[in-house]
């Protein structure tokens, strides 16, 4: 993977970095959890923080806001060292779980008002920043309604509410969105573009590539080690994607579990994926594509398949980049 790293995206030193991990690495026992894992933050941009179950993306959270102490390493929130002054990294954060962690029972008024006494905020402050926060979050008709009864959406909406009630200048999501309808997911992701517009940063975990796509910034993590960093456009331009000479085509064709097939079964095709109705497949780049055509119809029977070029999207970079880490390919 030496080929992938050297092309992971600097960080513009032009804007003020407000998160900064610089070979965060965390083991338990004899086991490496993340591994030298590094990147940056700037002021009110939303990074994306992507990789399977188990990757160490929790565990760098956790690290960054102060509730886990590196092994070695070195993490900034604000320029404040989470390793010597955790206590004061936790005031300048703010954290929503992928599970809805606040209290049932209590109205949303109740859980609202707990939160503010945490944060150590006056009676008059908290009466502030809950009108305030209820009228951006739209949660004002629910004041009054124990948080158990609110829907996955509007539990999100309040636990982004307590999160920020303190105003923090960074905020950590772990997976807000898991779970809910995609009517509810675009309304957390438009609070979450307004947050990032008001200067607050946002690092965001998600399985989602849509979601991951919205961020400005991405990056990949992998069996404990960040493999890619940069924007969409950045990793999506990767030049080490694909062997040299080889190129990513898109394929229409009926019936398309036979072109899958057919694909599959040829030795110049590899990294071939359904996409709804379509083939994603990587081929040389110097493939007769009238000939690719004819060689499709002749052996499933597709009437006149179309092939054309294709520009990978995130989810194609990776799976790429997860299989040759894994050395499939």
């Amino acid at each position: 993977m030496k080929e992938v790293k050297e092309e992971m995206i600097k960080v513009s030193a032009t804007k003020e970095n407000v998160i900064v991990a610089d070979k965060l690495t965390k083991t338990f026992g004899d086991k490496t959890v993340v591994k030298e894992v590094s990147f940056k933050v700037a002021r009110g941009v939303i990074f994306g923080f992507l990789g399977p179950n188990g990757a160490g993306k929790s565990t760098v959270i956790r690290m960054l806001c102060g509730v886990l102490k590196p092994t070695s390493g070195t993490g900034l929130i604000e320029g404040i060292d989470v390793r010597k002054s955790s206590t004061q990294v936790r005031r300048s954060v703010g954290y929503v779980s992928q599970k809805f962690g606040l209290y049932p029972d209590l109205t949303v008024k109740q859980n609202l008002e707990f939160y503010g006494r945490v944060y150590g905020l006056s009676d008059e402050r908290i009466k502030y920043k809950i009108d305030e926060l209820c009228q951006k979050v739209k949660l004002t008709p629910y004041l009054l309604n124990k948080a158990a009864t609110l829907s996955g959406g509007w539990k999100q909406r309040l636990a982004l509410a307590c999160a920020i009630l303190h105003e923090p200048s960074v905020l950590f999501l772990d997976e807000p969105t898991a779970g809910i309808d995609p009517v509810a997911r675009r309304e957390v992701w438009d609070l979450l573009f307004d947050l990032s517009t008001e200067g607050i940063t946002l690092l965001v975990t998600t399985h989602y590539m849509d979601e991951a796509e919205r961020c400005h910034r991405v990056g990949y993590i992998y069996l404990s080690e960040m493999i890619a960093i940069g924007s969409t456009d950045e990793l999506t331009n990767l030049s080490s994607l694909y062997p040299s000479g080889y190129q990513q085509f898109l394929i229409q064709a009926e019936p398309i579990m036979k072109v899958y097939a057919l694909l599959n079964s040829i030795e110049q095709a590899s990294n071939v994926t359904l996409f709804g109705k379509n083939l994603h497949c990587v081929l040389p780049e110097n493939t007769n594509l009238d000939q690719m055509s004819a060689f499709i119809s002749q052996n499933t029977g597709a009437q006149n398949p179309i092939i054309q070029k294709n520009r990978p999207s995130l989810e194609d970079v990776f799976v790429i980049l997860t299989r040759k880490q894994d050395g499939k390919s």
